[in-house]
């Protein structure tokens, strides 16, 4: 095919990687990757066509020149560098492109970025990185590697068009699935040349069929022990629910339960049937928040073992990480993945190799959302149209596991996985949620810092970072403090003190920015609520009476909404506290009925104003001519959390003074980075750069900016932004 004297890479040891193995290598692996979604012959050529750069004489003189070490990143780019992706995407569009159809054009997008990412097909904004200018490069450079294209075209597979199923609004997502396909063989064939040991510890992870023997054990032992109450009694109704419909065909479900119900477990024995009956490859439990992400895993580490569960995350422990762990996240090739709504949603619309490197290991896979209500409006659109076409096209079962029902706009109709959620939320009904007398009149934190006085155990949420930090300064000694003020291995050893305190039937007042909502297994006989989203007050309502305890004393937990001194800032916040008092102002609403949830976001997402139109704009060509799709603008643009306004801050706490000093003295590396991750705030960008003008941060490493030595993290509060009466605006977690 390709003279063996053509190099693909050079190993440290002096070994030779032939392009013609390498080429072939990866095509045969991308191709095993493709074929679940009838797209394998793309996938061969792909791998064919990907490095046939490489093949160009100033490559060759590069590689050995360089001594051939590898580069991921390199995108001839700087002095004495060959661009090596633009001749193969070149060579795509020539070899396969028709009149009316650009065919080759998903295979020019897929081997120009092979390296630096899928890149838009014209763009002012990203000049010579856009296919049009890539193109135009690349079909210059052919002359060099006609020879050897030639004879590879000999192996090119025959296309005409795409699989049936893919449609302009989803050529984009198909498009990402190939190139996923590609880069993760093509990394996992440079790998089994340049590093064949770490090649070999990715393997081990034990079958989904032991796991679930295991699952069954764990659950029998556990039902063996739980006393029979109502509530553990409508508990086991749930999981044998889900244990039945995991027997019914792959698509999309809804998993309408109660906070309290046992979703965690019951919506885990429902794919692991269901991965059995239907051969699913894995599961993918995705969650909204890092602050809570940590508990889920360590359920799930208990019953199959932690050296079966990969965690991908930005607030994993690192000493929880083994190399193994380490390198299935790079691809998601484990049976059980447990990760964010931020990773699943923004790789599904990522542009970077090492993003979308796991893509095609969410096809035949079962995908979890937890709480799936908590997705950004403004990207709704985008996120429902391609869980759609996950579960049509990709053979994906998802479950929407929620204690609120989303209307969500643009979604398949769900199969309800409960028979009846409305005789279910009138079963499990554990608290009374009272209204505030007046919408009117706020509650000041004075009056309210006296009232949860009376409580010995009481928990309050409020809106933002600031109304934490002002109620909280107001109450008794012995009261705590919980917001995203304080690092992640400050909260969960807070979470922890507050779990034993409450376990001792000791006194305990808490207060805390909605980070406690979603998922943090705590139980109060009290909760106090600032007037919010209804899925919010619902979702503060689930850490109150939790396991049904005064149920069996006749009593009903009690959730008092409030409405705090200031509103809700301008934008979401604001206009789900709106939606939910012009709802509560209606004389026949009651917020404890589920339908009241639809007609909550119905109302909500009618206030905003765009939920994702300019995505589909971006990713929908416009043509079948040109192809054009914007693949770098829409997921630079995709994002759950605004990271241009937020700058994350390496805090002063425990053993974190010992990793800054090191971080000083030889700089930043992937190890030390990751053990810093749990000791990060994020702050505003706009305050970040007042704090480090004032000298109470500092940019040690450019981009990188630690708490400076002034001692302004309290073991209370977290980073005390607000002392000495700082003029900063309210945060929200």
């Amino acid at each position: 095919m390709i003279s063996k004297d053509i190099l693909a890479h050079i190993a440290e040891d002096g070994r030779r990687h032939g392009l013609c193995a390498h080429l072939r290598e990866t095509a045969g692996r991308a191709t095993a990757f493709a074929e679940s979604f009838s797209s394998a012959d793309w996938a061969w050529n792909a791998g064919l066509l990907h490095d046939l750069g490489k093949a160009d004489v100033l490559f060759q003189a590069y590689i050995r020149r360089e001594n051939g070490m590898d580069d991921p990143e390199y995108e001839g780019i700087g002095r004495n560098r060959v661009n090596h992706s633009s001749a193969g995407a070149a060579f795509a569009e020539g070899q396969f492109n028709q009149a009316n159809m650009p065919v080759g054009r998903a295979l020019s997008y897929i081997a120009a970025g092979h390296h630096a990412g899928l890149p838009d097909w014209y763009s002012a904004d990203t000049g010579n990185a856009a296919l049009q200018n890539r193109l135009i490069e690349g079909r210059a450079n052919l002359e060099r590697i006609l020879p050897a294209a030639k004879k590879l075209s000999y192996k090119l597979r025959a296309i005409t068009k795409p699989p049936l199923f893919v449609k302009p609004a989803n050529f984009h997502l198909w498009v990402r699935m190939l190139y996923s396909c590609l880069v993760d063989a093509d990394f996992l064939d440079t790998e089994a040349f340049m590093n064949a040991e770490q090649g070999q510890a990715r393997a081990g992870f034990k079958p989904l069929i032991e796991l679930k023997d295991a699952f069954d054990n764990y659950m029998l032992n556990k039902t063996e022990k739980a006393p029979q109450t109502s509530l553990n009694i409508i508990r086991q109704e749930i999981l044998a629910a889900c244990r039945s419909a995991a027997y019914q065909a792959p698509g999309l479900f809804s998993l309408a339960v109660p906070t309290g119900g046992g979703k965690t477990l019951s919506s885990m024995a429902f794919a692991l049937d269901h991965a059995i009956r239907y051969g699913k490859q894995r599961i993918i439990y995705a969650i909204p928040y890092t602050s809570i992400i940590e508990q889920t895993a360590e359920i799930f580490s208990d019953i199959f073992g932690a050296e079966n569960i990969v965690e991908h995350h930005s607030n994993l422990d690192p000493e929880r990480e083994t190399q193994r762990s380490c390198l299935a996240s790079e691809n998601w090739d484990a049976p059980i993945i447990v990760t964010t709504n931020v990773q699943f949603f923004e790789s599904l619309f990522a542009y970077r190799s090492s993003r979308c490197r796991k893509l095609h290991n969410i096809v035949n896979s079962i995908v979890i959302l937890d709480e799936a209500q908590i997705l950004r409006p403004e990207l709704l659109m985008p996120c429902t149209d391609t869980l759609n076409v996950l579960t049509r096209h990709y053979g994906v079962t998802i479950v929407l596991s929620t204690a609120t029902q989303p209307a969500l706009p643009g979604i398949d109709a769900p199969r309800e996985i409960m028979a009846n959620p409305a005789e279910l939320y009138k079963k499990l009904k554990r608290t009374e949620i009272l209204s505030p007398k007046s919408f009117e009149k706020p509650d000041e934190w004075e009056i309210l810092a006296l009232e949860l006085r009376r409580h010995q155990q009481v928990l309050c949420v409020v809106n933002s970072r600031h109304d934490c930090y002002d109620l909280f300064r107001l109450m008794p000694e012995g009261t705590i403090h919980l917001s995203a003020l304080m690092c992640g291995k400050h909260r969960t050893e807070v979470i922890k003190e507050i779990k034993q305190r409450l376990s001792n039937g000791d006194s305990i007042r808490v207060i805390s920015t909605q980070l406690i909502e979603a998922g943090v297994d705590i139980d109060f006989p009290v909760v106090y609520r600032a007037l919010a989203g209804l899925d919010s007050i619902a979702q503060a309502a689930g850490r109150c009476n939790r396991e049904g305890k005064l149920n069996a004393e006749g009593q009903l937990g009690q959730v008092h909404i409030f409405v705090p001194p200031k509103p809700a800032p301008r934008g979401l916040l604001h206009k789900g506290e709106s939606t939910t008092k012009e709802l509560l102002l209606l004389p026949e609403f009651d917020m404890q009925k589920p339908e009241s949830y639809t007609r909550y976001f119905s109302c909500f997402y009618a206030k905003v104003n765009d939920t994702g139109t300019r995505f589909m704009e971006w990713l929908t060509p416009d043509d079948s001519h040109t192809l054009a799709v914007h693949f770098r603008t829409a997921a630079q643009n995709f994002r759950f959390i605004d990271d241009q306004a937020q700058q994350s801050v390496i805090v002063r706490y425990k053993d974190s003074e010992k990793l800054i000093n090191t971080l000083k003295q030889i700089g930043p590396n992937r190890a030390l980075m990751r053990k810093l991750q749990r000791y990060i705030v994020t702050l505003p960008a706009r305050m970040a750069t007042r704090m480090l003008e004032d000298g109470r941060l500092e940019e040690i490493v450019p981009g990188i900016v630690v708490q400076s030595s002034l001692k302004i993290y309290d073991n209370s509060v977290g980073l005390d932004i607000y002392k000495d009466a700082l003029p900063v605006e309210d945060l929200v977690i």
